[in-house]
């Protein structure tokens, strides 16, 4: 049994609050069983493991997406330009082509402008492809090391060019 005394916390009641300075008497009874305690720790066992496994997941979402590009075909003022229109990415990342202004659009890889052993076509949209409304989109992976340069063939005279390095 333990005993408090405090002048500085009022005791709630169903008839109102106590009195500052009253005495609480609280009693408490635990009680531990050696097959209780197992259990417990498997518990708290199971719910750190839990955590772990949700952390893990995020992470694995989290990097999945930083895995990825997003190059935008067209500027938010219509002009007709990759943005970005040079960037990186590591083998095997994920890039895509949206369509954001003045479309249509395509992406295609300059044959004379890839690395060697690299076929263009594989990896371009044809000239005949095009994306014709907002948020259309095309993706791409490169996974050979090098700079590959690219341009939107509707758009090509008006500057439309990109370029990316694969590191």
């Amino acid at each position: 049994m333990a005993t408090v005394t405090s002048t500085a916390v009022a005791i709630p009641s169903f008839t109102g609050l106590k009195s500052a300075g009253s005495k609480v008497s609280a009693s408490a009874k635990v009680s531990s069983s050696p097959s209780q305690m197992p259990r417990l720790s498997v518990k708290a066992s199971l719910k750190d493991f839990g955590v772990a496994v949700v952390a893990t997941a995020a992470s694995a979402v989290l990097a999945s997406n930083a895995m990825a590009i997003e190059i935008l075909l067209g500027s938010d003022d219509g002009g007709l330009a990759f943005v970005p229109n040079s960037f990186s990415v590591a083998p095997g990342e994920k890039i895509t082509f949206k369509n954001n202004a003045g479309f249509p659009h395509n992406v295609v890889f300059d044959e004379d402008e890839v690395p060697g052993g690299v076929d263009a076509s594989k990896i371009s949209m044809s000239d005949e492809d095009l994306l014709n409304a907002p948020g259309e989109t095309y993706s791409v992976t490169l996974d050979a090391k090098g700079t590959y340069k690219f341009y939107c063939s509707p758009h090509q005279g008006a500057g439309m060019v990109g370029s990316v390095t694969v590191n």
